[in-house]
């Protein structure tokens, strides 16, 4: 019988035994109810065993009991209901522990509970081994410690204290603890927090040593109350109030130098080890291990700790607050991801003004790849960009970082008898030199700076890689902007984009349009100035042009041997088709495609598209890939889905289909008829899609052939001789351009959608999109796979980067000269084509 068990199990031979033996006897009729239960429960789940039904309706009947007895109790015996089934539920298979859906309901409706009543049951919940039972009970019984006035909180705040514990060693979720520990903190008296809470201040993390040590030396009221305000904030970006209440404490407790300390050590100090230090819960490892910053009990405080830091120290912590961020939120890092603590760098960050705030800031935009920390830095970006009375995109066109540069892009340091410049060379180029006393000039630094000059020489070494960084962001900014529409005032454009020592290369080689006083626009060539003081500036983009005005464009730019930054002058041009103006909202150009999974999911990564991952898991069968336009306004979506599992968690093909738009409302995405979204979005969105399709179509992989599949044969057929996308049709116009400049241009001729090769054995025809190659006489596929390395393009001049126009260049100088292929593998299928 329980009664006769459990008063003796309930006992802890300390002063509260008492309360719970007349909390038993007054419910004594409850464990008789429940005892009824458990040997019902026993009976029928071995006569019935795995009849779950049968099971759930014993239960059921028992609760209805239990509720019919509580109707006719109240007060006192109410509570000693509650207390009693804390008491006696445990996961012990005997189906008591199912009737503790009624404590919560118990607890958090009756009022007059005692400080000893409410100190069992602290002690009670403490004991429960699984952390979910102990956060659903503790979030019960501090609804009745919510009912104490101040001497009850008084008495059980050793008991809060200890629940605090129990509940930061528990496996329980982030939310539920931080929720449950911010309800446990304020419920401490005002003369008990005086003390050193020592349960928050993480006891073996390297990076509170500094808070350690300060604690045992200058254990203050002021800091133990600091430390408790640190651990407070629960969203991203704490209040004003908290803010001032932090710089008021950190100044109090002279715990400047503390936090700073503690920053740096989160941004650089070796991480904690899971076989070590233990792992963060809730996580299991199983024969390998992880590295991470901050365990989960302790991220609340860390968090604080980032912004005291960057609230006291201010400009000088920016350093700190970027590798932070960088740490813990960005790509290739060491540690497992903590994205509370990335997003806490991020918008402390953010409330430092400060140029150098702001240009690390712009860093951080262009390396930051995770979607929930890229909308912080958005959020972060428009506050610190009001705070200026400009919008979010003047705010990153000012921030971005010159790095010390000349003008020209280049600087210059004197090093051991030897000139040192850092260059930008070009759109994709930085590169560091040495000219010696003789004048030669080598990439290599002579021995003599290296032996005398090694930190200087670090430095500068350190400089290219960094001005390398950001001429690549500035690149895909600047090309960003193709679907922005957006305008900038002469001398704005001129100061942030001609001017600017990084920017400044990539502009000028871009073609402008200057509009004039009347207000007529002009284009501008590639290193070329505007006529006269324009009063505005936009970017060129052939959608708004006319045919006669592009090609003009395109044969200006092969003529001075021009590589723009990206592809402008032959640019693609995607404007709705009748099929899609009749489907309304969506296009299926470029549905049905069988894609490459693993290249297309990177793609979207490089692109800058968000994009859910298909797999053998809940929702992984439908796929959605999100890319914005637009300055954020627009929004296109490329659906797509598994083309079988072949083995694995992942597929390896998948299958595209529909695109469509959304526009921004606010908060919201609104789906948008294509008749309705702006030319320069629909243009650079189905650029984007064509480009995903033409790169990890399975068409693009000669060898498919020979696989011995034959599942996409027919696809792969269609596909890779079929009708030129906007894409290639773009490779064909440069290849008129190119081709009479070739030395075998005699041997090469552009019909439809190849190009032709006249080779000295027989004839071949390369296909213009996916550069794949048939024989004469009769069509037969030739097999030729193209080195790892990048495709070469044997010195020819490209107007813009493509490897697949490269790719086709390369195959037709092999060709034409076939008879001097040693290849064994070419050869035998060229001779089998000829018999």
């Amino acid at each position: 019988m329980l009664y006769d068990t459990v008063p003796a199990e309930a006992r802890r031979n300390d002063a509260l035994d008492d309360v719970r033996s007349a909390t038993l006897d007054r419910a004594r009729w409850l464990l008789d109810l429940l005892d009824r239960g458990r040997a019902e429960y026993r009976l029928a789940f071995g006569s019935h065993r795995g009849e779950y039904r049968r099971l759930e309706e014993l239960h059921a009947g028992i609760r209805t009991e239990i509720d019919e007895g509580l109707a006719t109790r109240s007060g006192g015996e109410l509570r000693a209901a509650a207390l009693s089934l804390l008491l006696v539920a445990r996961p012990d298979g005997s189906g008591v522990w199912h009737y503790r859906d009624r404590v919560a309901s118990l607890i958090s409706h009756q009022r007059g509970w005692t400080p000893d009543e409410v100190a069992v049951m602290l002690l009670r919940v403490g004991e429960y081994r699984a952390g979910h039972w102990l956060a659903e009970a503790l979030g019960a019984v501090l609804d009745a410690v919510d009912r104490l006035d101040t001497d009850g909180r008084r008495a059980v705040t050793p008991h809060l204290r200890q629940a605090y514990r129990r509940l930061m060693a528990a496996e329980v979720g982030a939310d539920v603890r931080g929720r449950l520990g911010r309800r446990l903190r304020a419920l401490l008296p005002d003369d008990a927090a005086a003390g050193m809470p020592d349960e928050l201040i993480p006891g073996d993390a390297p990076w509170a040593t500094a808070l350690r040590e300060h604690a045992d030396t200058a254990p203050t009221p002021e800091l133990a109350e600091l430390v408790r305000h640190l651990a407070s904030p629960s969203g991203p970006r704490p209040s004003q109030r908290w803010r001032r209440t932090c710089l008021a404490l950190s100044e109090a407790a002279s715990a400047r130098g503390t936090t700073a300390e503690m920053l740096r050590a989160l941004a650089e100090d070796p991480p904690l080890c899971s076989r070590t230090d233990g792992a963060p819960a809730p996580w299991h490892g199983d024969g390998f291990h992880l590295h991470y910053v901050v365990g989960q009990n302790d991220g609340d405080l860390a968090r604080g700790v980032v912004w005291a830091a960057a609230l006291t120290a201010g400009p000088a912590t920016a350093g700190h607050l970027t590798a932070l961020a960088l740490r813990t939120g960005g790509p290739g890092s060491d540690v497992i991801d903590d994205l509370k603590l990335a997003g806490a760098a991020i918008n402390a960050l953010a409330a430092i003004d400060d140029p150098a705030a702001l240009e690390d800031l712009w860093r951080l935009q262009t390396k930051l790849k995770h979607r929930a920390l890229l909308k912080q830095l958005a959020t972060a970006l428009a506050t610190a960009a009001a705070r200026q009375g400009i919008t979010p995109g003047q705010l990153i066109e000012r921030s971005v970082p010159g790095h010390g540069l000349a003008p020209d892009g280049s600087l210059v340091r004197e090093l051991a008898g030897h000139r040192a410049r850092v260059a930008i060379e070009d759109a994709v180029t930085v590169r560091l030199t040495f000219t010696g006393p003789d004048g030669r000039t080598s990439r290599t630094a002579p021995a003599a700076v290296k032996a005398r000059c090694a930190d200087e020489l670090d430095e500068l070494k350190l400089l290219a890689k960094q001005v390398r960084a950001t001429l690549s962001g500035e690149r895909a900014r600047l090309e960003a902007l193709m679907s922005a529409g957006r305008t900038w005032r002469y001398e704005e454009w001129r100061r942030h984009y001609r001017d600017h020592p990084v920017t400044g290369v990539l502009t000028r080689g871009l073609i402008w349009e200057a509009r004039d006083a009347e207000g007529y626009w002009h284009a501008v060539a590639p290193l070329s100035e505007p006529v006269g003081e324009p009063s505005q500036m936009r970017l060129w983009h052939p959608v708004h042009a006319s045919p006669d005005a592009i090609a003009t464009w395109r044969a200006h730019v092969v003529a001075a041997g021009l590589r723009q930054p990206f592809k402008q002058a032959f640019r693609e041009i995607y404007l709705p088709t009748p099929a899609e103006e009749e489907t309304g909202v969506y296009s299926n150009r470029f549905a049905a495609h069988i894609v490459d999974y693993p290249r297309l999911y990177a793609l979207f990564k490089e692109r800058g598209w968000q994009a859910d991952f298909l797999g053998n898991h809940y929702g992984g069968h439908d796929g959605l890939a999100r890319g914005e336009f637009g300055d954020g306004g627009w929004r296109a979506c490329l659906h797509h889905e598994p083309a079988g599992f072949d083995a694995g968690y992942a597929p390896d093909h998948a299958a595209t289909d529909q695109v469509r738009f959304e526009r921004r409302d606010g908060r919201r995405w609104r789906e948008t008829p294509l008749a309705e979204v702006p030319p320069l979005v629909f243009s650079e969105a189905m650029r984007d899609v064509d480009l995903f399709v033409g790169v990890t179509s399975i068409a693009a992989d000669p060898t498919w052939t020979d696989r011995g599949e034959d599942r996409y044969d027919a696809y792969w057929r269609a596909a890779s001789f079929g009708e030129l996308t906007a894409n290639a049709e773009i490779r064909r116009e440069a290849l008129q351009r190119i081709v009479p400049r070739l030395r075998i241009a005699d041997r090469c001729t552009l019909e439809g959608r190849y190009l032709t090769v006249r080779g000295d054995l027989t004839t071949y025809r390369i296909h213009l999109g996916s550069a794949n190659v048939l024989m004469a006489p009769d069509d037969a596929y030739l097999c030729i796979v193209p080195a790892r390395r990048k495709a070469d393009d044997r010195g020819v001049f490209l107007p813009f980067e493509d490897d697949r126009l490269a790719l086709i260049l390369s195959k037709a100088a092999l060709l034409a000269a076939d008879s001097r292929i040693t290849d064994p593998t070419i050869l035998r299928q060229i001779e089998r084509a000829a018999r």
